[in-house]
């Protein structure tokens, strides 16, 4: 299995949009994929009609035992999404309240990677999509994940999210057997504004080296797609947002290291 998580210290930076888009596209390709939230908002639980409001199970229920995570709760979790190959590991707001418990436990950084080992056989890629603040739900992403996508938002504010991002990723890595390849992607990017175009501009002069050097143009599609409950390729594959991401899994596939076995 192929782990990414999708992770920013802001929000509204195109996030949960980015996971199902990959997600998606990955499924359409004949993947079997697992989508993870872990943003007690949960979006991408809402998005393919779950309400995280009412949900009586979630990935909450996978942090209550001490660290470890009984066989087969993982997979009693899973719920369908609009996309046969593509299964949810759903959020619920609960969630909100595991940073209060938290300081009574230990080991609960590894609870994400310890259930996707459960999963490992039955799924080809895992996408999580991660909350925008750094905590133990942002530690379980990234110490989970083989590759990390960082969505950034064409637009100032989002690069001094960028720089908060990079630098909590600094201190994943020094406990990090191996460093955490990360890739950035500019999102929402309109070229009609000069916010989006000079953005851009110090994203590739700041980020050479990890930014991947096109884009996800803003896309009303893409809202129409979530309105529906769909993934962005199954409402129009042929959108302008959809081939920009198509683009970027190929970016991403190329990129990726080959897995270790769990």
């Amino acid at each position: 299995m192929r782990v990414w998580a999708v992770a920013n210290q802001k929000g509204g930076v195109g996030k949960t949009t980015t996971s199902v888009a990959l997600a998606g596209l990955l499924a359409d390709a004949g993947k079997r994929v697992v989508i993870v939230d872990l943003d007690p908002h949960g979006s991408m639980t809402s998005y393919f009609g779950h309400d995280p409001d009412t949900l009586e199970h979630s990935v909450f229920e996978l942090f209550q035992h001490q660290g470890g995570v009984p066989d087969g709760l993982p997979r009693q979790l899973l719920l369908p999404t609009s996309h046969e190959r593509m299964s949810l590991l759903p959020s619920s707001t609960v969630l909100a309240t595991l940073e209060r418990q938290s300081p009574g436990q230990s080991g609960l950084g590894l609870v994400v990677a310890k259930s996707l080992s459960q999963l490992w056989g039955d799924f080809d890629h895992a996408i999580i999509d991660s909350p925008p603040l750094l905590g133990v739900l942002m530690v379980n992403a990234l110490a989970a994940s083989q590759q990390l996508v960082i969505p950034v938002q064409t637009e100032f504010l989002a690069v001094k999210g960028l720089e908060r991002m990079v630098s909590t990723l600094a201190m994943i890595n020094r406990s990090r057997r191996q460093a955490l390849p990360y890739t950035i992607v500019p999102t929402l990017f309109d070229r009609r504004t000069q916010a989006s175009m000079n953005t851009l501009k110090v994203l590739r002069a700041s980020y050479e080296t990890n930014l991947w050097q096109a884009f996800i143009p803003v896309d009303t599609r893409l809202r129409d797609a979530s309105r529906a409950g769909v993934t962005p390729s199954q409402f129009d594959g042929g959108s302008r947002a959809v081939l920009a991401y198509k683009a970027l899994l190929k970016h991403l596939l190329a990129a990726q290291t080959t897995p270790q076995v769990a």
